[in-house]
């Protein structure tokens, strides 16, 4: 019987691993193949504390792991295929890799989300190298180059706007003439000098140059079939997220997105011992720092309620803590994201 298993990796698992173990719970953390979240796909990392000359995705999440295992967190690198969670105060919750059942106390949710992506050539081989999806992660490695931005949302105008203070000319490149963004980040997206908007063209292909990054986008006019290449030394794609919640449908509670909602300001799911962190629960700020702090909420959240929930039996070791931080009440609020 485990005190907290934590599924998925990234900022938000490996800290709450950290956090989880320093109160030594000795966390289980079902990573995942492909663990380490979204960073281990992103080369320069330059907006996360602590490192003044910036630092590679797939390095920081090594140092990461390396912290949270030093402190007694345990690690199975497979995928969790499936979770039974239970309704009942203090009761036992279910995590299956493939055959093998793990039994815990508390559970952290911290699948994160993934890009969704246009699925057009070059897009995967050219990430990291010229195309992204995180103008805010990324925006100042292309000051005074021009770049391209796919999409007609609210983020897609968001990404725009911000990438407009480094690029030289932003394009907006969208399938219809007509866009999904609110009519006030539109107007936004249109004040700005250095953004234009081409539609309704569709992405073909993303290509790559001699020196294997980015040069140009394929362009194809959507009524027309008109072929366009444009030049440019950045892409970004904005057109969504996808929350890894597959897994807790029907279990815990969803929005319409598919994001894990949990109560008020805390990471409490509607499932007494089950806590949710990071890109799962979060479609608004979606950075390495936010659910990092996520993750740490989580882990306090799982440690209080081991220590207050009657019928848990004493954790040998585990810091008393505050009882005043922790308070049980169902909250009246509920919110996506924490």
């Amino acid at each position: 019987m485990e005190h907290v298993i934590i599924v998925g990796s990234g900022p938000a698992g490996y800290t709450a691993a950290l956090y989880t173990a320093r109160a030594n719970l000795k966390p289980l953390v079902i990573e995942g193949f492909l663990w380490g979240g979204l960073l281990q796909q992103t080369t320069d990392v330059e907006n996360f504390p602590g490192f003044p000359q910036g630092i590679m995705g797939p390095e920081l999440m090594g140092h990461m792991r390396d912290q949270a295992e030093r402190f007694g967190a345990r690690f199975i690198t497979d995928q969790a295929t499936g979770l039974e969670l239970s309704h009942e105060e203090g009761g036992i919750h279910k995590v299956f890799v493939g055959d093998e059942e793990h039994q815990a106390r508390t559970v952290v949710l911290a699948m994160g989300a993934e890009h969704k992506k246009l699925g057009v050539p070059g897009e995967d081989s050219l990430g990291g190298r010229g195309v992204s999806y995180c103008a805010t992660c990324d925006a100042a490695f292309f000051k005074d180059k021009p770049t391209i931005i796919v999409g007609g949302g609210d983020s897609a105008m968001e990404e725009a706007i911000f990438l407009a203070k480094f690029s030289s000319k932003v394009l907006v490149v969208n399938r219809r003439d007509e866009f999904r963004a609110s009519k006030i980040m539109l107007d936004r997206a249109r004040e700005a000098e250095n953004i234009e908007f081409l539609t309704p063209y569709v992405v073909d292909e993303f290509v790559g140059g001699p020196d294997g990054a980015l040069c140009g986008t394929q362009l194809r006019h959507v009524e027309t079939g008109e072929q366009r290449l444009v030049e440019m030394s950045g892409a970004f794609i904005a057109i969504g997220h996808h929350p890894q919640s597959e897994i807790v449908a029907g279990q815990v509670e969803l929005d319409p997105g598919g994001y894990v909602l949990t109560e008020g300001k805390s990471t409490r799911t509607n499932r007494p011992g089950v806590f949710a962190a990071g890109d799962l629960v979060d479609h608004t700020y979606r950075q390495a720092v936010t659910a990092a702090g996520s993750g740490c909420q989580a882990a306090l959240d799982a440690e209080w309620y081991l220590r207050d929930t009657p019928g848990i039996p004493v954790i040998e070791g585990m810091p008393a803590g505050d009882p005043a931080l922790a308070q049980w009440a169902p909250s009246d609020a509920v919110s996506a994201g924490s």
